[in-house]
């Protein structure tokens, strides 16, 4: 790697405790790095922080948590964008691109119980549980296994989610178990709910840092924060999404890990599935082939899908959420 002349670096970050832990996180690997580099952070705020009274489901469509963010970046008041890849929809700004993916933290959802509920697994819950969630894949996937519990929608970043639950009548709330470890509430986890059970969202776990197209400085720079498998595993998912034709919170879910077959060569494989927002009709599949076809995996499995019905299903939710796809916190 050659030489660095840049002075400093700024990132762009939401304003939340998870997106700035994210974002120091990115800070700290790069000073680390590269210790003559003065690295700062400048807070954005975008649609999805400033409109909380709502359903995200009520009030726009894809880039809720990202468009503003890169708006800055292609009017270089920031040198990089730092988004959890879940909420980074799939067509990037014409001016923009992917520069690294960092190495994901585990990709599974968490189940917290109540403060007062002593039953910490999710479906051991009792009949008419109450459940929160943001989530649609969740609330899709979860209706599947228990179409007696109730959902019940919840905004916020996660301290507002806690002191919500801490004061409901809520069995408990469904999250991502990064987001969750990050900020250090892992205490209150009562299940890591296995991916047999609720498939993860596209992404999830993972940390996208968008730059410029043709900043080759800023491209090598945060080089060194890219992580091959996760990147693969990520490309996979999102050309899933990206042919599905999906947002980011139509219930589409997703789980890509890096396998060695038996004769001890390595394979990607990706679970995915698409479901009604009842819960009643869930399309499921699997595809595998080599780390460097990740893309191809993607769109293969998409196929499969469509041709078990997921077209028709998404039609249906487009039409019944129109105008809009909702993002994950």
């Amino acid at each position: 790697m050659r030489i660095m002349r840049r002075k400093r670096l700024i990132i762009g970050s939401r304003g939340s405790d998870l997106a700035l832990w994210q974002s120091r996180w990115v800070q700290e690997k790069l000073k680390e790095r590269f210790p003559d580099l003065e690295v700062s952070i400048e807070t954005i705020k975008t649609k999805g922080d400033r409109v909380l009274d709502a359903p995200l489901s009520k009030i726009g469509d894809k880039g809720l948590f990202t468009k503003e963010i890169e708006n800055a970046l292609i009017a270089r008041e920031i040198d990089i964008a730092v988004h959890s890849l879940k909420d980074l929809p799939t067509q990037l700004p014409e001016d923009l691109r992917i520069g690294a993916v960092c190495e994901r933290e585990d990709v599974r959802d968490v189940f917290i119980p109540h403060p007062t509920n002593s039953v910490g697994t999710l479906l051991d819950q009792p009949r008419g549980a109450r459940v929160a969630t943001g989530s649609l894949r969740r609330k899709c996937q979860l209706l599947n296994l228990r179409p007696d519990v109730e959902i019940i929608d919840i905004r916020g970043n996660l301290n507002t989610r806690m002191k919500k639950l801490d004061e409901s009548d809520w069995a408990g709330m469904i999250l991502a178990h990064a987001g969750v470890v990050r900020l250090g509430w892992q205490d209150r986890i009562g299940e890591v709910i296995d991916v047999e059970k609720i498939l993860p969202a596209v992404g999830q776990g993972a940390l996208g840092i968008e730059i410029r197209e043709n900043d080759r400085e800023v491209e090598e720079l945060v080089a060194v924060l890219h992580h091959t498998a996760t990147a693969q595993a990520a490309m996979a998912e999102r050309a899933l999404l990206r042919a599905l034709e999906g947002g980011c919170q139509i219930p589409i879910g997703a789980y890509t890990r890096i396998e060695t077959d038996e004769r001890g060569e390595r394979r990607l494989v990706l679970d995915a599935m698409v479901g009604s927002l009842d819960g009643k009709r869930i399309v499921r599949g699997k595809h595998h082939g080599y780390p460097s076809e990740a893309e191809n995996i993607g769109e293969k499995l998409a196929d499969v899908l469509i041709a078990g019905g997921a077209d028709r299903i998404l039609s249906e939710i487009r039409l019944a959420t129109r105008p809009v796809q909702q993002v994950e916190v």
